[in-house]
């Protein structure tokens, strides 16, 4: 069977290439034997016995959105665990955890790993074949809880792991949909007023002579751009769209973009705070669940959203790998807070990291769950209060001439 894959060596340098092994703990195996670290492991996309177990799933899979699929896998780890500690043999709790799937295309790649457990592979490498539904942490900790007889502990760490995820995924989405709502209605009032409203007006003002003020000609002036010319506004915003999503895709933009939101004010240490929280959970999991340390922190750095939290989990794994310690490597870093550090270095000392770590992860969590709350609820009636600024602003530079005209007219 054909693998690609992509490793760390020695100096830390990044390679890549291809291998034949029997399966995806054998190619592992053979990679390490060489000095090399995997960080990124895949059937090969030119294999046909690959590409014959898949091909029935993968459009369904393209359509599973990210949030989607995040909440088909807790439910999934939690169902799997409750079954195979209930005694369910994993085949049986396989088929039954199908039948219960709502989600067509979760249901096929449920139905996918079933059939390949079946066939005699393991959980771990049935869920290889799909990488992009089960992650390399979700992989490694079941393959450790396989190796170690210890499965459904494993399943219950991921399904804490994952369930923890979709609470702050939830938390945060249900946090700004008001905003985003209010944001929406201020541009569709302020664009109905700017292409309907106002173009009413000038005509009268045009009828009656009336001289305007400078607020009323800026607002005449952007309303007959905007009919004159819609087109064009559309195209403009169409190619920035186009050209920024393109530009994000390139190594340079996505760099950019990750240090740029980083440094956003308050929002930038919300974000890195909640990158902290998640990567020390994912590392703090695969700790406990025995995964040797150096693949725990090639497994974190490879779950990391942004690519300056990558590069710090990179460095950690050249320090442990030169003898080092996690917590010196973190000591310089400005994107890890000094007390994090301590705590860290505290665990390494104690032989308790995983433990710690996952008490400082829900500490985090706490603690931006609160600050998501408070800048939500500051952020509303700001909000609340520039919608009032800008109609307010539109209203009256509409009415001033009208007041101007009824004011000449009881003069004369």
């Amino acid at each position: 069977m054909k693998f690609s894959y992509r490793a760390c060596d020695a100096a830390g340098q990044n390679v890549s290439g291809g291998l034949e092994a029997g399966d995806v703990v054998d190619a592992i195996d053979l990679l390490r034997r060489k000095g090399l670290f995997v960080t990124e492991i895949a059937a090969a996309a030119d294999n046909p016995e690959v590409n014959n177990a898949t091909g029935a799933v993968r459009h369904g899979r393209r359509r599973m959105f990210r949030g989607r699929l995040l909440k088909n896998l807790a439910l999934f780890m939690r169902q799997l665990y409750v079954l195979t500690r209930s005694g369910t043999t994993l085949v049986e709790a396989l088929r039954s955890l199908e039948r219960q799937s709502h989600d067509q295309a979760w249901k096929a790649v449920v139905g996918e790993v079933r059939a390949k457990v079946e066939q005699g592979s393991t959980l771990a490498q049935a869920m290889a074949e799909f990488p992009d539904c089960f992650d390399a942490v979700c992989r490694s900790l079941v393959s450790a809880g396989e190796t170690g007889g210890g499965l459904d502990t494993m399943l219950e760490r991921l399904a804490t792991l994952t369930r923890k995820q979709l609470q702050l995924r939830n938390a945060i989405i249900g946090a700004m949909i008001y905003p985003i709502l209010l944001v929406c209605v201020a541009g569709s009032v302020l664009l109905v007023m700017l292409l309907f409203v106002l173009p009413r007006f000038a005509g009268m003002f045009q009828a009656m002579d009336v001289p305007l003020p400078a607020t009323t000609r800026f607002l005449m002036q952007l309303s007959g751009l905007l009919q004159s010319y819609w087109w064009a506004a559309l195209g403009a915003i169409i190619l920035a769209g186009v050209g920024g999503k393109l530009w994000a895709a390139t190594r340079g933009g996505r760099a950019a973009i990750h240090r740029g939101i980083l440094q956003v004010p308050i929002a930038g240490k919300l974000i890195s705070s909640l990158e902290v929280a998640r990567l020390i959970r994912v590392l703090g999991v695969l700790v406990n669940g025995k995964v040797p340390l150096l693949e725990a922190l090639g497994l974190a750095r490879q779950s990391a959203k942004n690519g300056q939290y990558t590069r710090l989990m990179a460095k950690a794994e050249l320090a442990v790998t030169r003898g080092s310690t996690i917590s010196n490597a973190f000591t310089d870093s400005p994107l890890i807070t000094p007390s994090l550090c301590e705590a860290i270095r505290s665990g390494e000392q104690s032989g308790e990291l995983g433990g710690l770590l996952l008490s400082m992860a829900d500490f985090l969590d706490e603690e931006n769950e609160i600050v998501v709350r408070s800048l939500t609820s500051i952020l509303e009636p700001i909000i609340l209060i520039a919608l009032g600024v800008v109609v307010g602003f539109v209203a009256m530079s509409m009415f001033l001439p009208m007041f101007d005209m009824t004011s000449m007219t009881q003069q004369k």
